[in-house]
């Protein structure tokens, strides 16, 4: 189990953390271990440590084998650090969750996979085996399907644990789930990275009640199996420390503090946000974000190039790359939808001359983009000031939603999905910024997706509440036209959508949270947040 921490390396050992720490101050001072630096959100600064090859010469004498012999049985190699290091970030949560399965079962066999469905593998001394499946926050929805449905055709586990980044792509997991010949349990992975086996943070596919793990796992009898991937070909030592000063792309999940990687995810999720958005989206002064982005353009990582008479951040194809492989998604996929490279480095920067198809159409509605991230950065600074959390915030390639609808497979593309949280409840919404919805025929048009998905129940699905529908449009007549126009195809198809109507002055000027929405059947303007 390479690059554990000493936390977890003493509850996984069965030692004690005192034991632990001198034994690892030992072997490092005899060089027989390195440590390296690492820190998430959700996980405090720490060191994480691994053999190196003295201390893999070391093992192999100790335990009368070779040292050939232990790169072929065990993941020790520098071909097996590098992808671990990559994958650091998931990395960390596993030997979190593993750590805390420790504490009720003991001693545990691990196993990492390099292509397998599963991120890893965890025998139990009882015979039972855990799948454990993590989704990283830039995975393709597709291609995390395809992986859950590869789980049916591997090794017979006891169970899967499945890790999820959010609440949505949870509850979409637990439909996936509810296929599976094999028992899955899910929890977010904000949770599973800090909890003991006795939180109640796993859920099953069916049913509302959450459970803790050691109740969940007391629902599993009878031995499973795990599989074993086949050895890689390449099994060089692991590389002195002295050689690792450069910043390889391998080494950025160790290199990067943790404000650096959230500035590096929300950059993936809106490309070509403006310095002023991010600052607000962060919640740190415009000074911090100015030395975030430098950091990160010195690292190759993020570009700021100007556009539209402002200046924009975007991520490199280095930058998509490194969120592809920790998420494990392709990073081929990754830069052919999102990358800023310039078609002919000559050209100036527009539309035209971007090589990403995603990122080339949000470049070349520039208006319509900046409006969305206005939007979205208005309405965090707001809600800290106030007694609202923006629990999520997605960008529009999380935030469509696909169902079926009287047989046939429908979607909605709105620009936007967030989850706010208050007090005592939270609150699912939709955002649609309409620029071309002028005429009644293109309003109801842009309307009719919405009437499909709330005729049924799967908004309730979807998010555990019924969402609200935001519509936003350029001027204030456009908006009093369209709630007209709303009000008529709702009663003609008897939907009632929870829809809120306002336009970009009102929302500029008093927030997405201030009281500028039009709703029901009244032309009062209140908060499409409040209580109502």
């Amino acid at each position: 189990m390479p690059l554990l921490d000493r936390v977890e390396l003493a509850a996984v050992a069965g030692r004690s953390a005192s034991a632990v720490y001198k034994g690892i101050d030992s072997l490092a001072g005899e060089r027989l271990v390195a440590s390296l630096p690492h820190a998430t959100e959700q996980i405090a600064p720490t060191q994480r440590f691994r053999l190196t090859a003295s201390g893999l010469d070391r093992l192999a004498e100790l335990s009368g084998t070779t040292t050939p012999a232990l790169l072929r049985e065990h993941p020790a190699s520098e071909e097996w650090l590098r992808l671990l290091m990559r994958r650091l970030d998931g990395v960390a949560v596993i030997y979190r969750l593993t750590a805390a399965l420790c504490e009720e079962w003991f001693p545990i066999r691990f196993r990492w996979y390099r292509s397998a469905p599963a991120d890893a593998a965890i025998a139990l001394p009882d015979g039972r085996t855990l799948a454990i499946v993590r989704c990283g926050r830039t995975a393709d929805r597709t291609a995390f399907a395809r992986r859950i449905g590869r789980l049916r055709d591997g090794p017979g586990f006891s169970a899967a644990l499945l890790v999820m980044p959010d609440e949505v792509r949870l509850r979409h997991a637990r439909r996936l789930a509810a296929s599976q010949p094999s028992v899955c349990f899910l929890a977010l992975e904000s949770h599973a990275a800090t909890a003991s086996t006795e939180s109640r943070i796993w859920r099953a596919p069916s049913g509302a009640s959450a459970m803790s793990l050691a109740t969940a796992l007391g629902l599993l009898s009878g031995r499973g199996s795990w599989g074993r991937e086949p050895t890689r070909r390449r099994r060089s030592p692991p590389r002195s420390p002295l050689e690792e000063a450069d910043d390889a792309d391998w080494r950025l999940s160790s290199r990067l503090k943790p404000a650096e990687k959230r500035t590096v995810d929300l950059l993936a999720d809106w490309p070509w946000l403006a310095p002023d958005d991010l600052t607000h989206m962060l919640g740190v002064s415009r000074r911090r974000v100015s030395a975030l982005t430098a950091d990160l353009q010195r690292r190759e990582m993020v570009i700021a190039p100007r556009s539209g008479g402002r200046r924009r951040l975007a991520l490199t194809d280095r930058g998509l790359s490194w969120l592809a492989h920790r998420d494990r998604s392709s990073p081929a996929d990754a830069r052919r939808r999102w990358s800023s490279s310039l078609l002919d480095e000559d050209a100036p920067l527009e539309w035209r001359n971007v090589s990403g198809a995603r990122t080339r159409q949000l470049l070349r509605h520039l208006d319509h983009t900046e409006a969305v991230h206005g939007f979205a950065a208005r309405l965090v600074r707001q809600a800290r000031s106030m007694d609202w959390d923006v629990a999520q915030l997605d960008p529009p390639q999380r935030a469509s939603r696909y169902f079926r609808h009287r047989g046939h497979l429908h979607s909605i593309q709105p620009d936007a999905f967030g989850l706010l949280r208050g007090p005592d409840r939270y609150l699912p919404f939709f955002l649609e910024w309409e620029r071309r919805a002028i005429r009644p025929k293109t309003m109801a048009a842009r309307l009719a997706p919405y009437l499909r998905y709330f005729e049924g129940r799967r908004p309730l699905d979807d998010h555990g509440a019924v969402p609200r529908l935001l519509v936003v449009l350029e001027e204030d007549l456009l908006a009093s036209r369209f709630m007209a126009v709303a009000r008529d195809e709702m009663e003609r198809n008897r939907v009632q959508i929870p829809l809120f109507v306002s336009d970009r002055e009102r929302i500029e000027s008093a927030g997405p949270l201030g009281a500028v929405w039009l709703s029901g059947s009244g032309w009062q303007r209140h908060s499409a947040f409040s209580s109502r």
